[in-house]
């Protein structure tokens, strides 16, 4: 059993302190409560297995251990797993530029992906495999030269910077895109192209390129993303290199100036190259296509819809301009039936006004102007002045009514009458004076 170790003494109880006074009861102890164990967990297995084996406990621990050891061996090997071509393994380590790293280490289907820890234990298996001491234990002659191809890719690959550098022009990690003929499933051709450019992006993550379930939106963040692209990728990796001596300096700055040329070409040279694959995969893919026709019929439904509209409001319209042109053509020919009625009024009382004086004047004419022999100029002057006067004067009801009295009526005293009668009333209601009728009020 392990021993528990106190760092620090306890503190020592008060002078004073007296269990009887000072110790507290929080709470009562519970009763004691039967329940059954079943044998399980990882300290009953190891007891099994001592007691099968008949093992101590140092024992079993040492034989765990063993094992242990010899699992992670076996995993380590199970990581590094690429067999060692011959061309491989005759590489000139001088010529360490063309020189696959991951595929030195065993690696290569990892590659960028391959974590510290994993490139840590390539590197162990390797050199346990291929140091010159080892195999001179065994008789074996050999060069280091395999041996320092191993240290160069441990050196890029265990730094940072060097190992972006060789990551950005690692030719082992491209995946060449499907060609424009190829009949293959995009979305199995062209994801794994996109997710080996995306691990240049300064982004992260990178979106994906999705399925056909896909929704315009997530399309167009995807396409967006990659005419966008923000890269990392430098070309230093590729530079000629510069001599160490301080003797001939302009040569120096002479490659430097044209190794800065090299990085800037390459580089305008791998975004001209990206933006062609990324035009490419959007001239391939089906959703575009999908969401262009879907657009064309939301447009032509739009178009459809305004046109209908346009349609309903012109046919309004025309409607609303025969009802007002039928309505304006009913309102003129009313006022021409109205002007026409009412000019036939007018005619019809005017031709009765005419009628109406014609019976007056004709009444005083047939009675010889009430003279008892033939009437003088002067009389029938005087009359006709004052029948004049009386027409003057009545409206056209009353010179109605009048014009029937006098048809009515025969002999001179009659007809003077109703003329004395209708001048009365004129006088009556103020039409007219009594003093200028001579005739008519004698």
């Amino acid at each position: 059993m392990a021993s528990v170790k106190i760092p620090k003494p306890l503190p020592t109880l008060p002078e004073d302190w007296n269990s009887e006074s000072n110790f507290i009861v929080h709470a009562p102890l519970s009763p004691a409560v039967h329940r059954n164990l079943s044998p399980a967990g990882p300290h009953f297995l190891a007891h099994a297995r001592r007691k099968r084996h008949s093992r101590t406990f140092s024992e079993d621990d040492r034989i765990q251990a063993q094992q242990n050891v010899k699992n992670v061996e076996d995993e380590d090997a199970g990581e590094i797993s690429e067999a060692e071509s011959p061309v491989l393994l005759s590489r000139d380590p001088k010529d360490w530029k063309n020189q696959d790293h991951y595929a030195v280490l065993g690696l290569s289907k990892y590659r960028y992906k391959a974590t510290e820890e994993q490139i840590k234990k390539a590197h162990r298996k390797k050199v346990l495999k291929h140091h010159p001491d080892k195999k001179a234990a065994v008789g074996a002659v050999d060069d280091d030269s395999f041996f320092k191809c191993i240290q160069k890719a441990m050196e890029i690959l265990s730094d940072p910077v060097k190992r972006r550098q060789f990551d950005s022009v690692d030719e082992g990690a491209n995946r060449d895109p499907p060609s424009k003929k190829s009949k293959g499933n995009f979305y199995k051709g062209w994801g794994p192209v996109f997710e080996s450019e995306g691990r240049f992006s300064r982004k992260q993550p990178v979106p994906k390129l999705g399925d056909d379930k896909s929704i315009k939106a997530e399309v167009e963040e995807f396409y967006n993303f990659w005419y966008n692209f923000d890269s990392w990728r430098t070309f230093e990796y590729l530079d000629e290199e510069v001599p160490d001596d301080n003797e001939n300096r302009d040569q120096k700055r002479y490659i430097q100036r044209k190794n800065n040329a090299s990085r800037a070409k390459r580089k305008t040279e791998d975004t001209a190259r990206l933006r062609k694959l990324v035009d490419d995969a959007l001239s391939l893919d089906t959703r575009i296509k999908k969401f262009r026709e879907e657009e064309k019929k939301l447009r032509n439904a739009k178009k459809d819809a305004r046109e209908a509209e346009e349609k309903r409001l012109a046919e309004e319209a025309r409607i609303k301009a025969e009802e007002d042109k039928k309505r304006k053509e009913e309102e003129e020919a009313r006022e021409k039936a109205q002007k026409a009625d009412s000019k036939k009024a007018r005619e019809a009382a005017k031709n009765a006004v005419k009628k109406n004086r014609r019976v007056l004047k004709g009444s005083v004419k047939d009675v010889n102007y009430f003279a008892s022999g033939d009437a003088t100029p002067a009389v029938i002057d005087r009359v006709l002045g004052e029948v004049e006067l009386v027409i003057s004067k009545i409206d056209n009801e009353d010179l109605q009514t009048l014009a029937r009295n006098l048809s009515g009526t025969r002999g001179a005293d009659a007809i003077k009458s109703t003329w004395v009668e209708a001048v009365g009333e004129l006088v009556k209601k103020g039409n007219a004076k009594v003093e200028d009728f001579k005739v008519f009020t004698s």
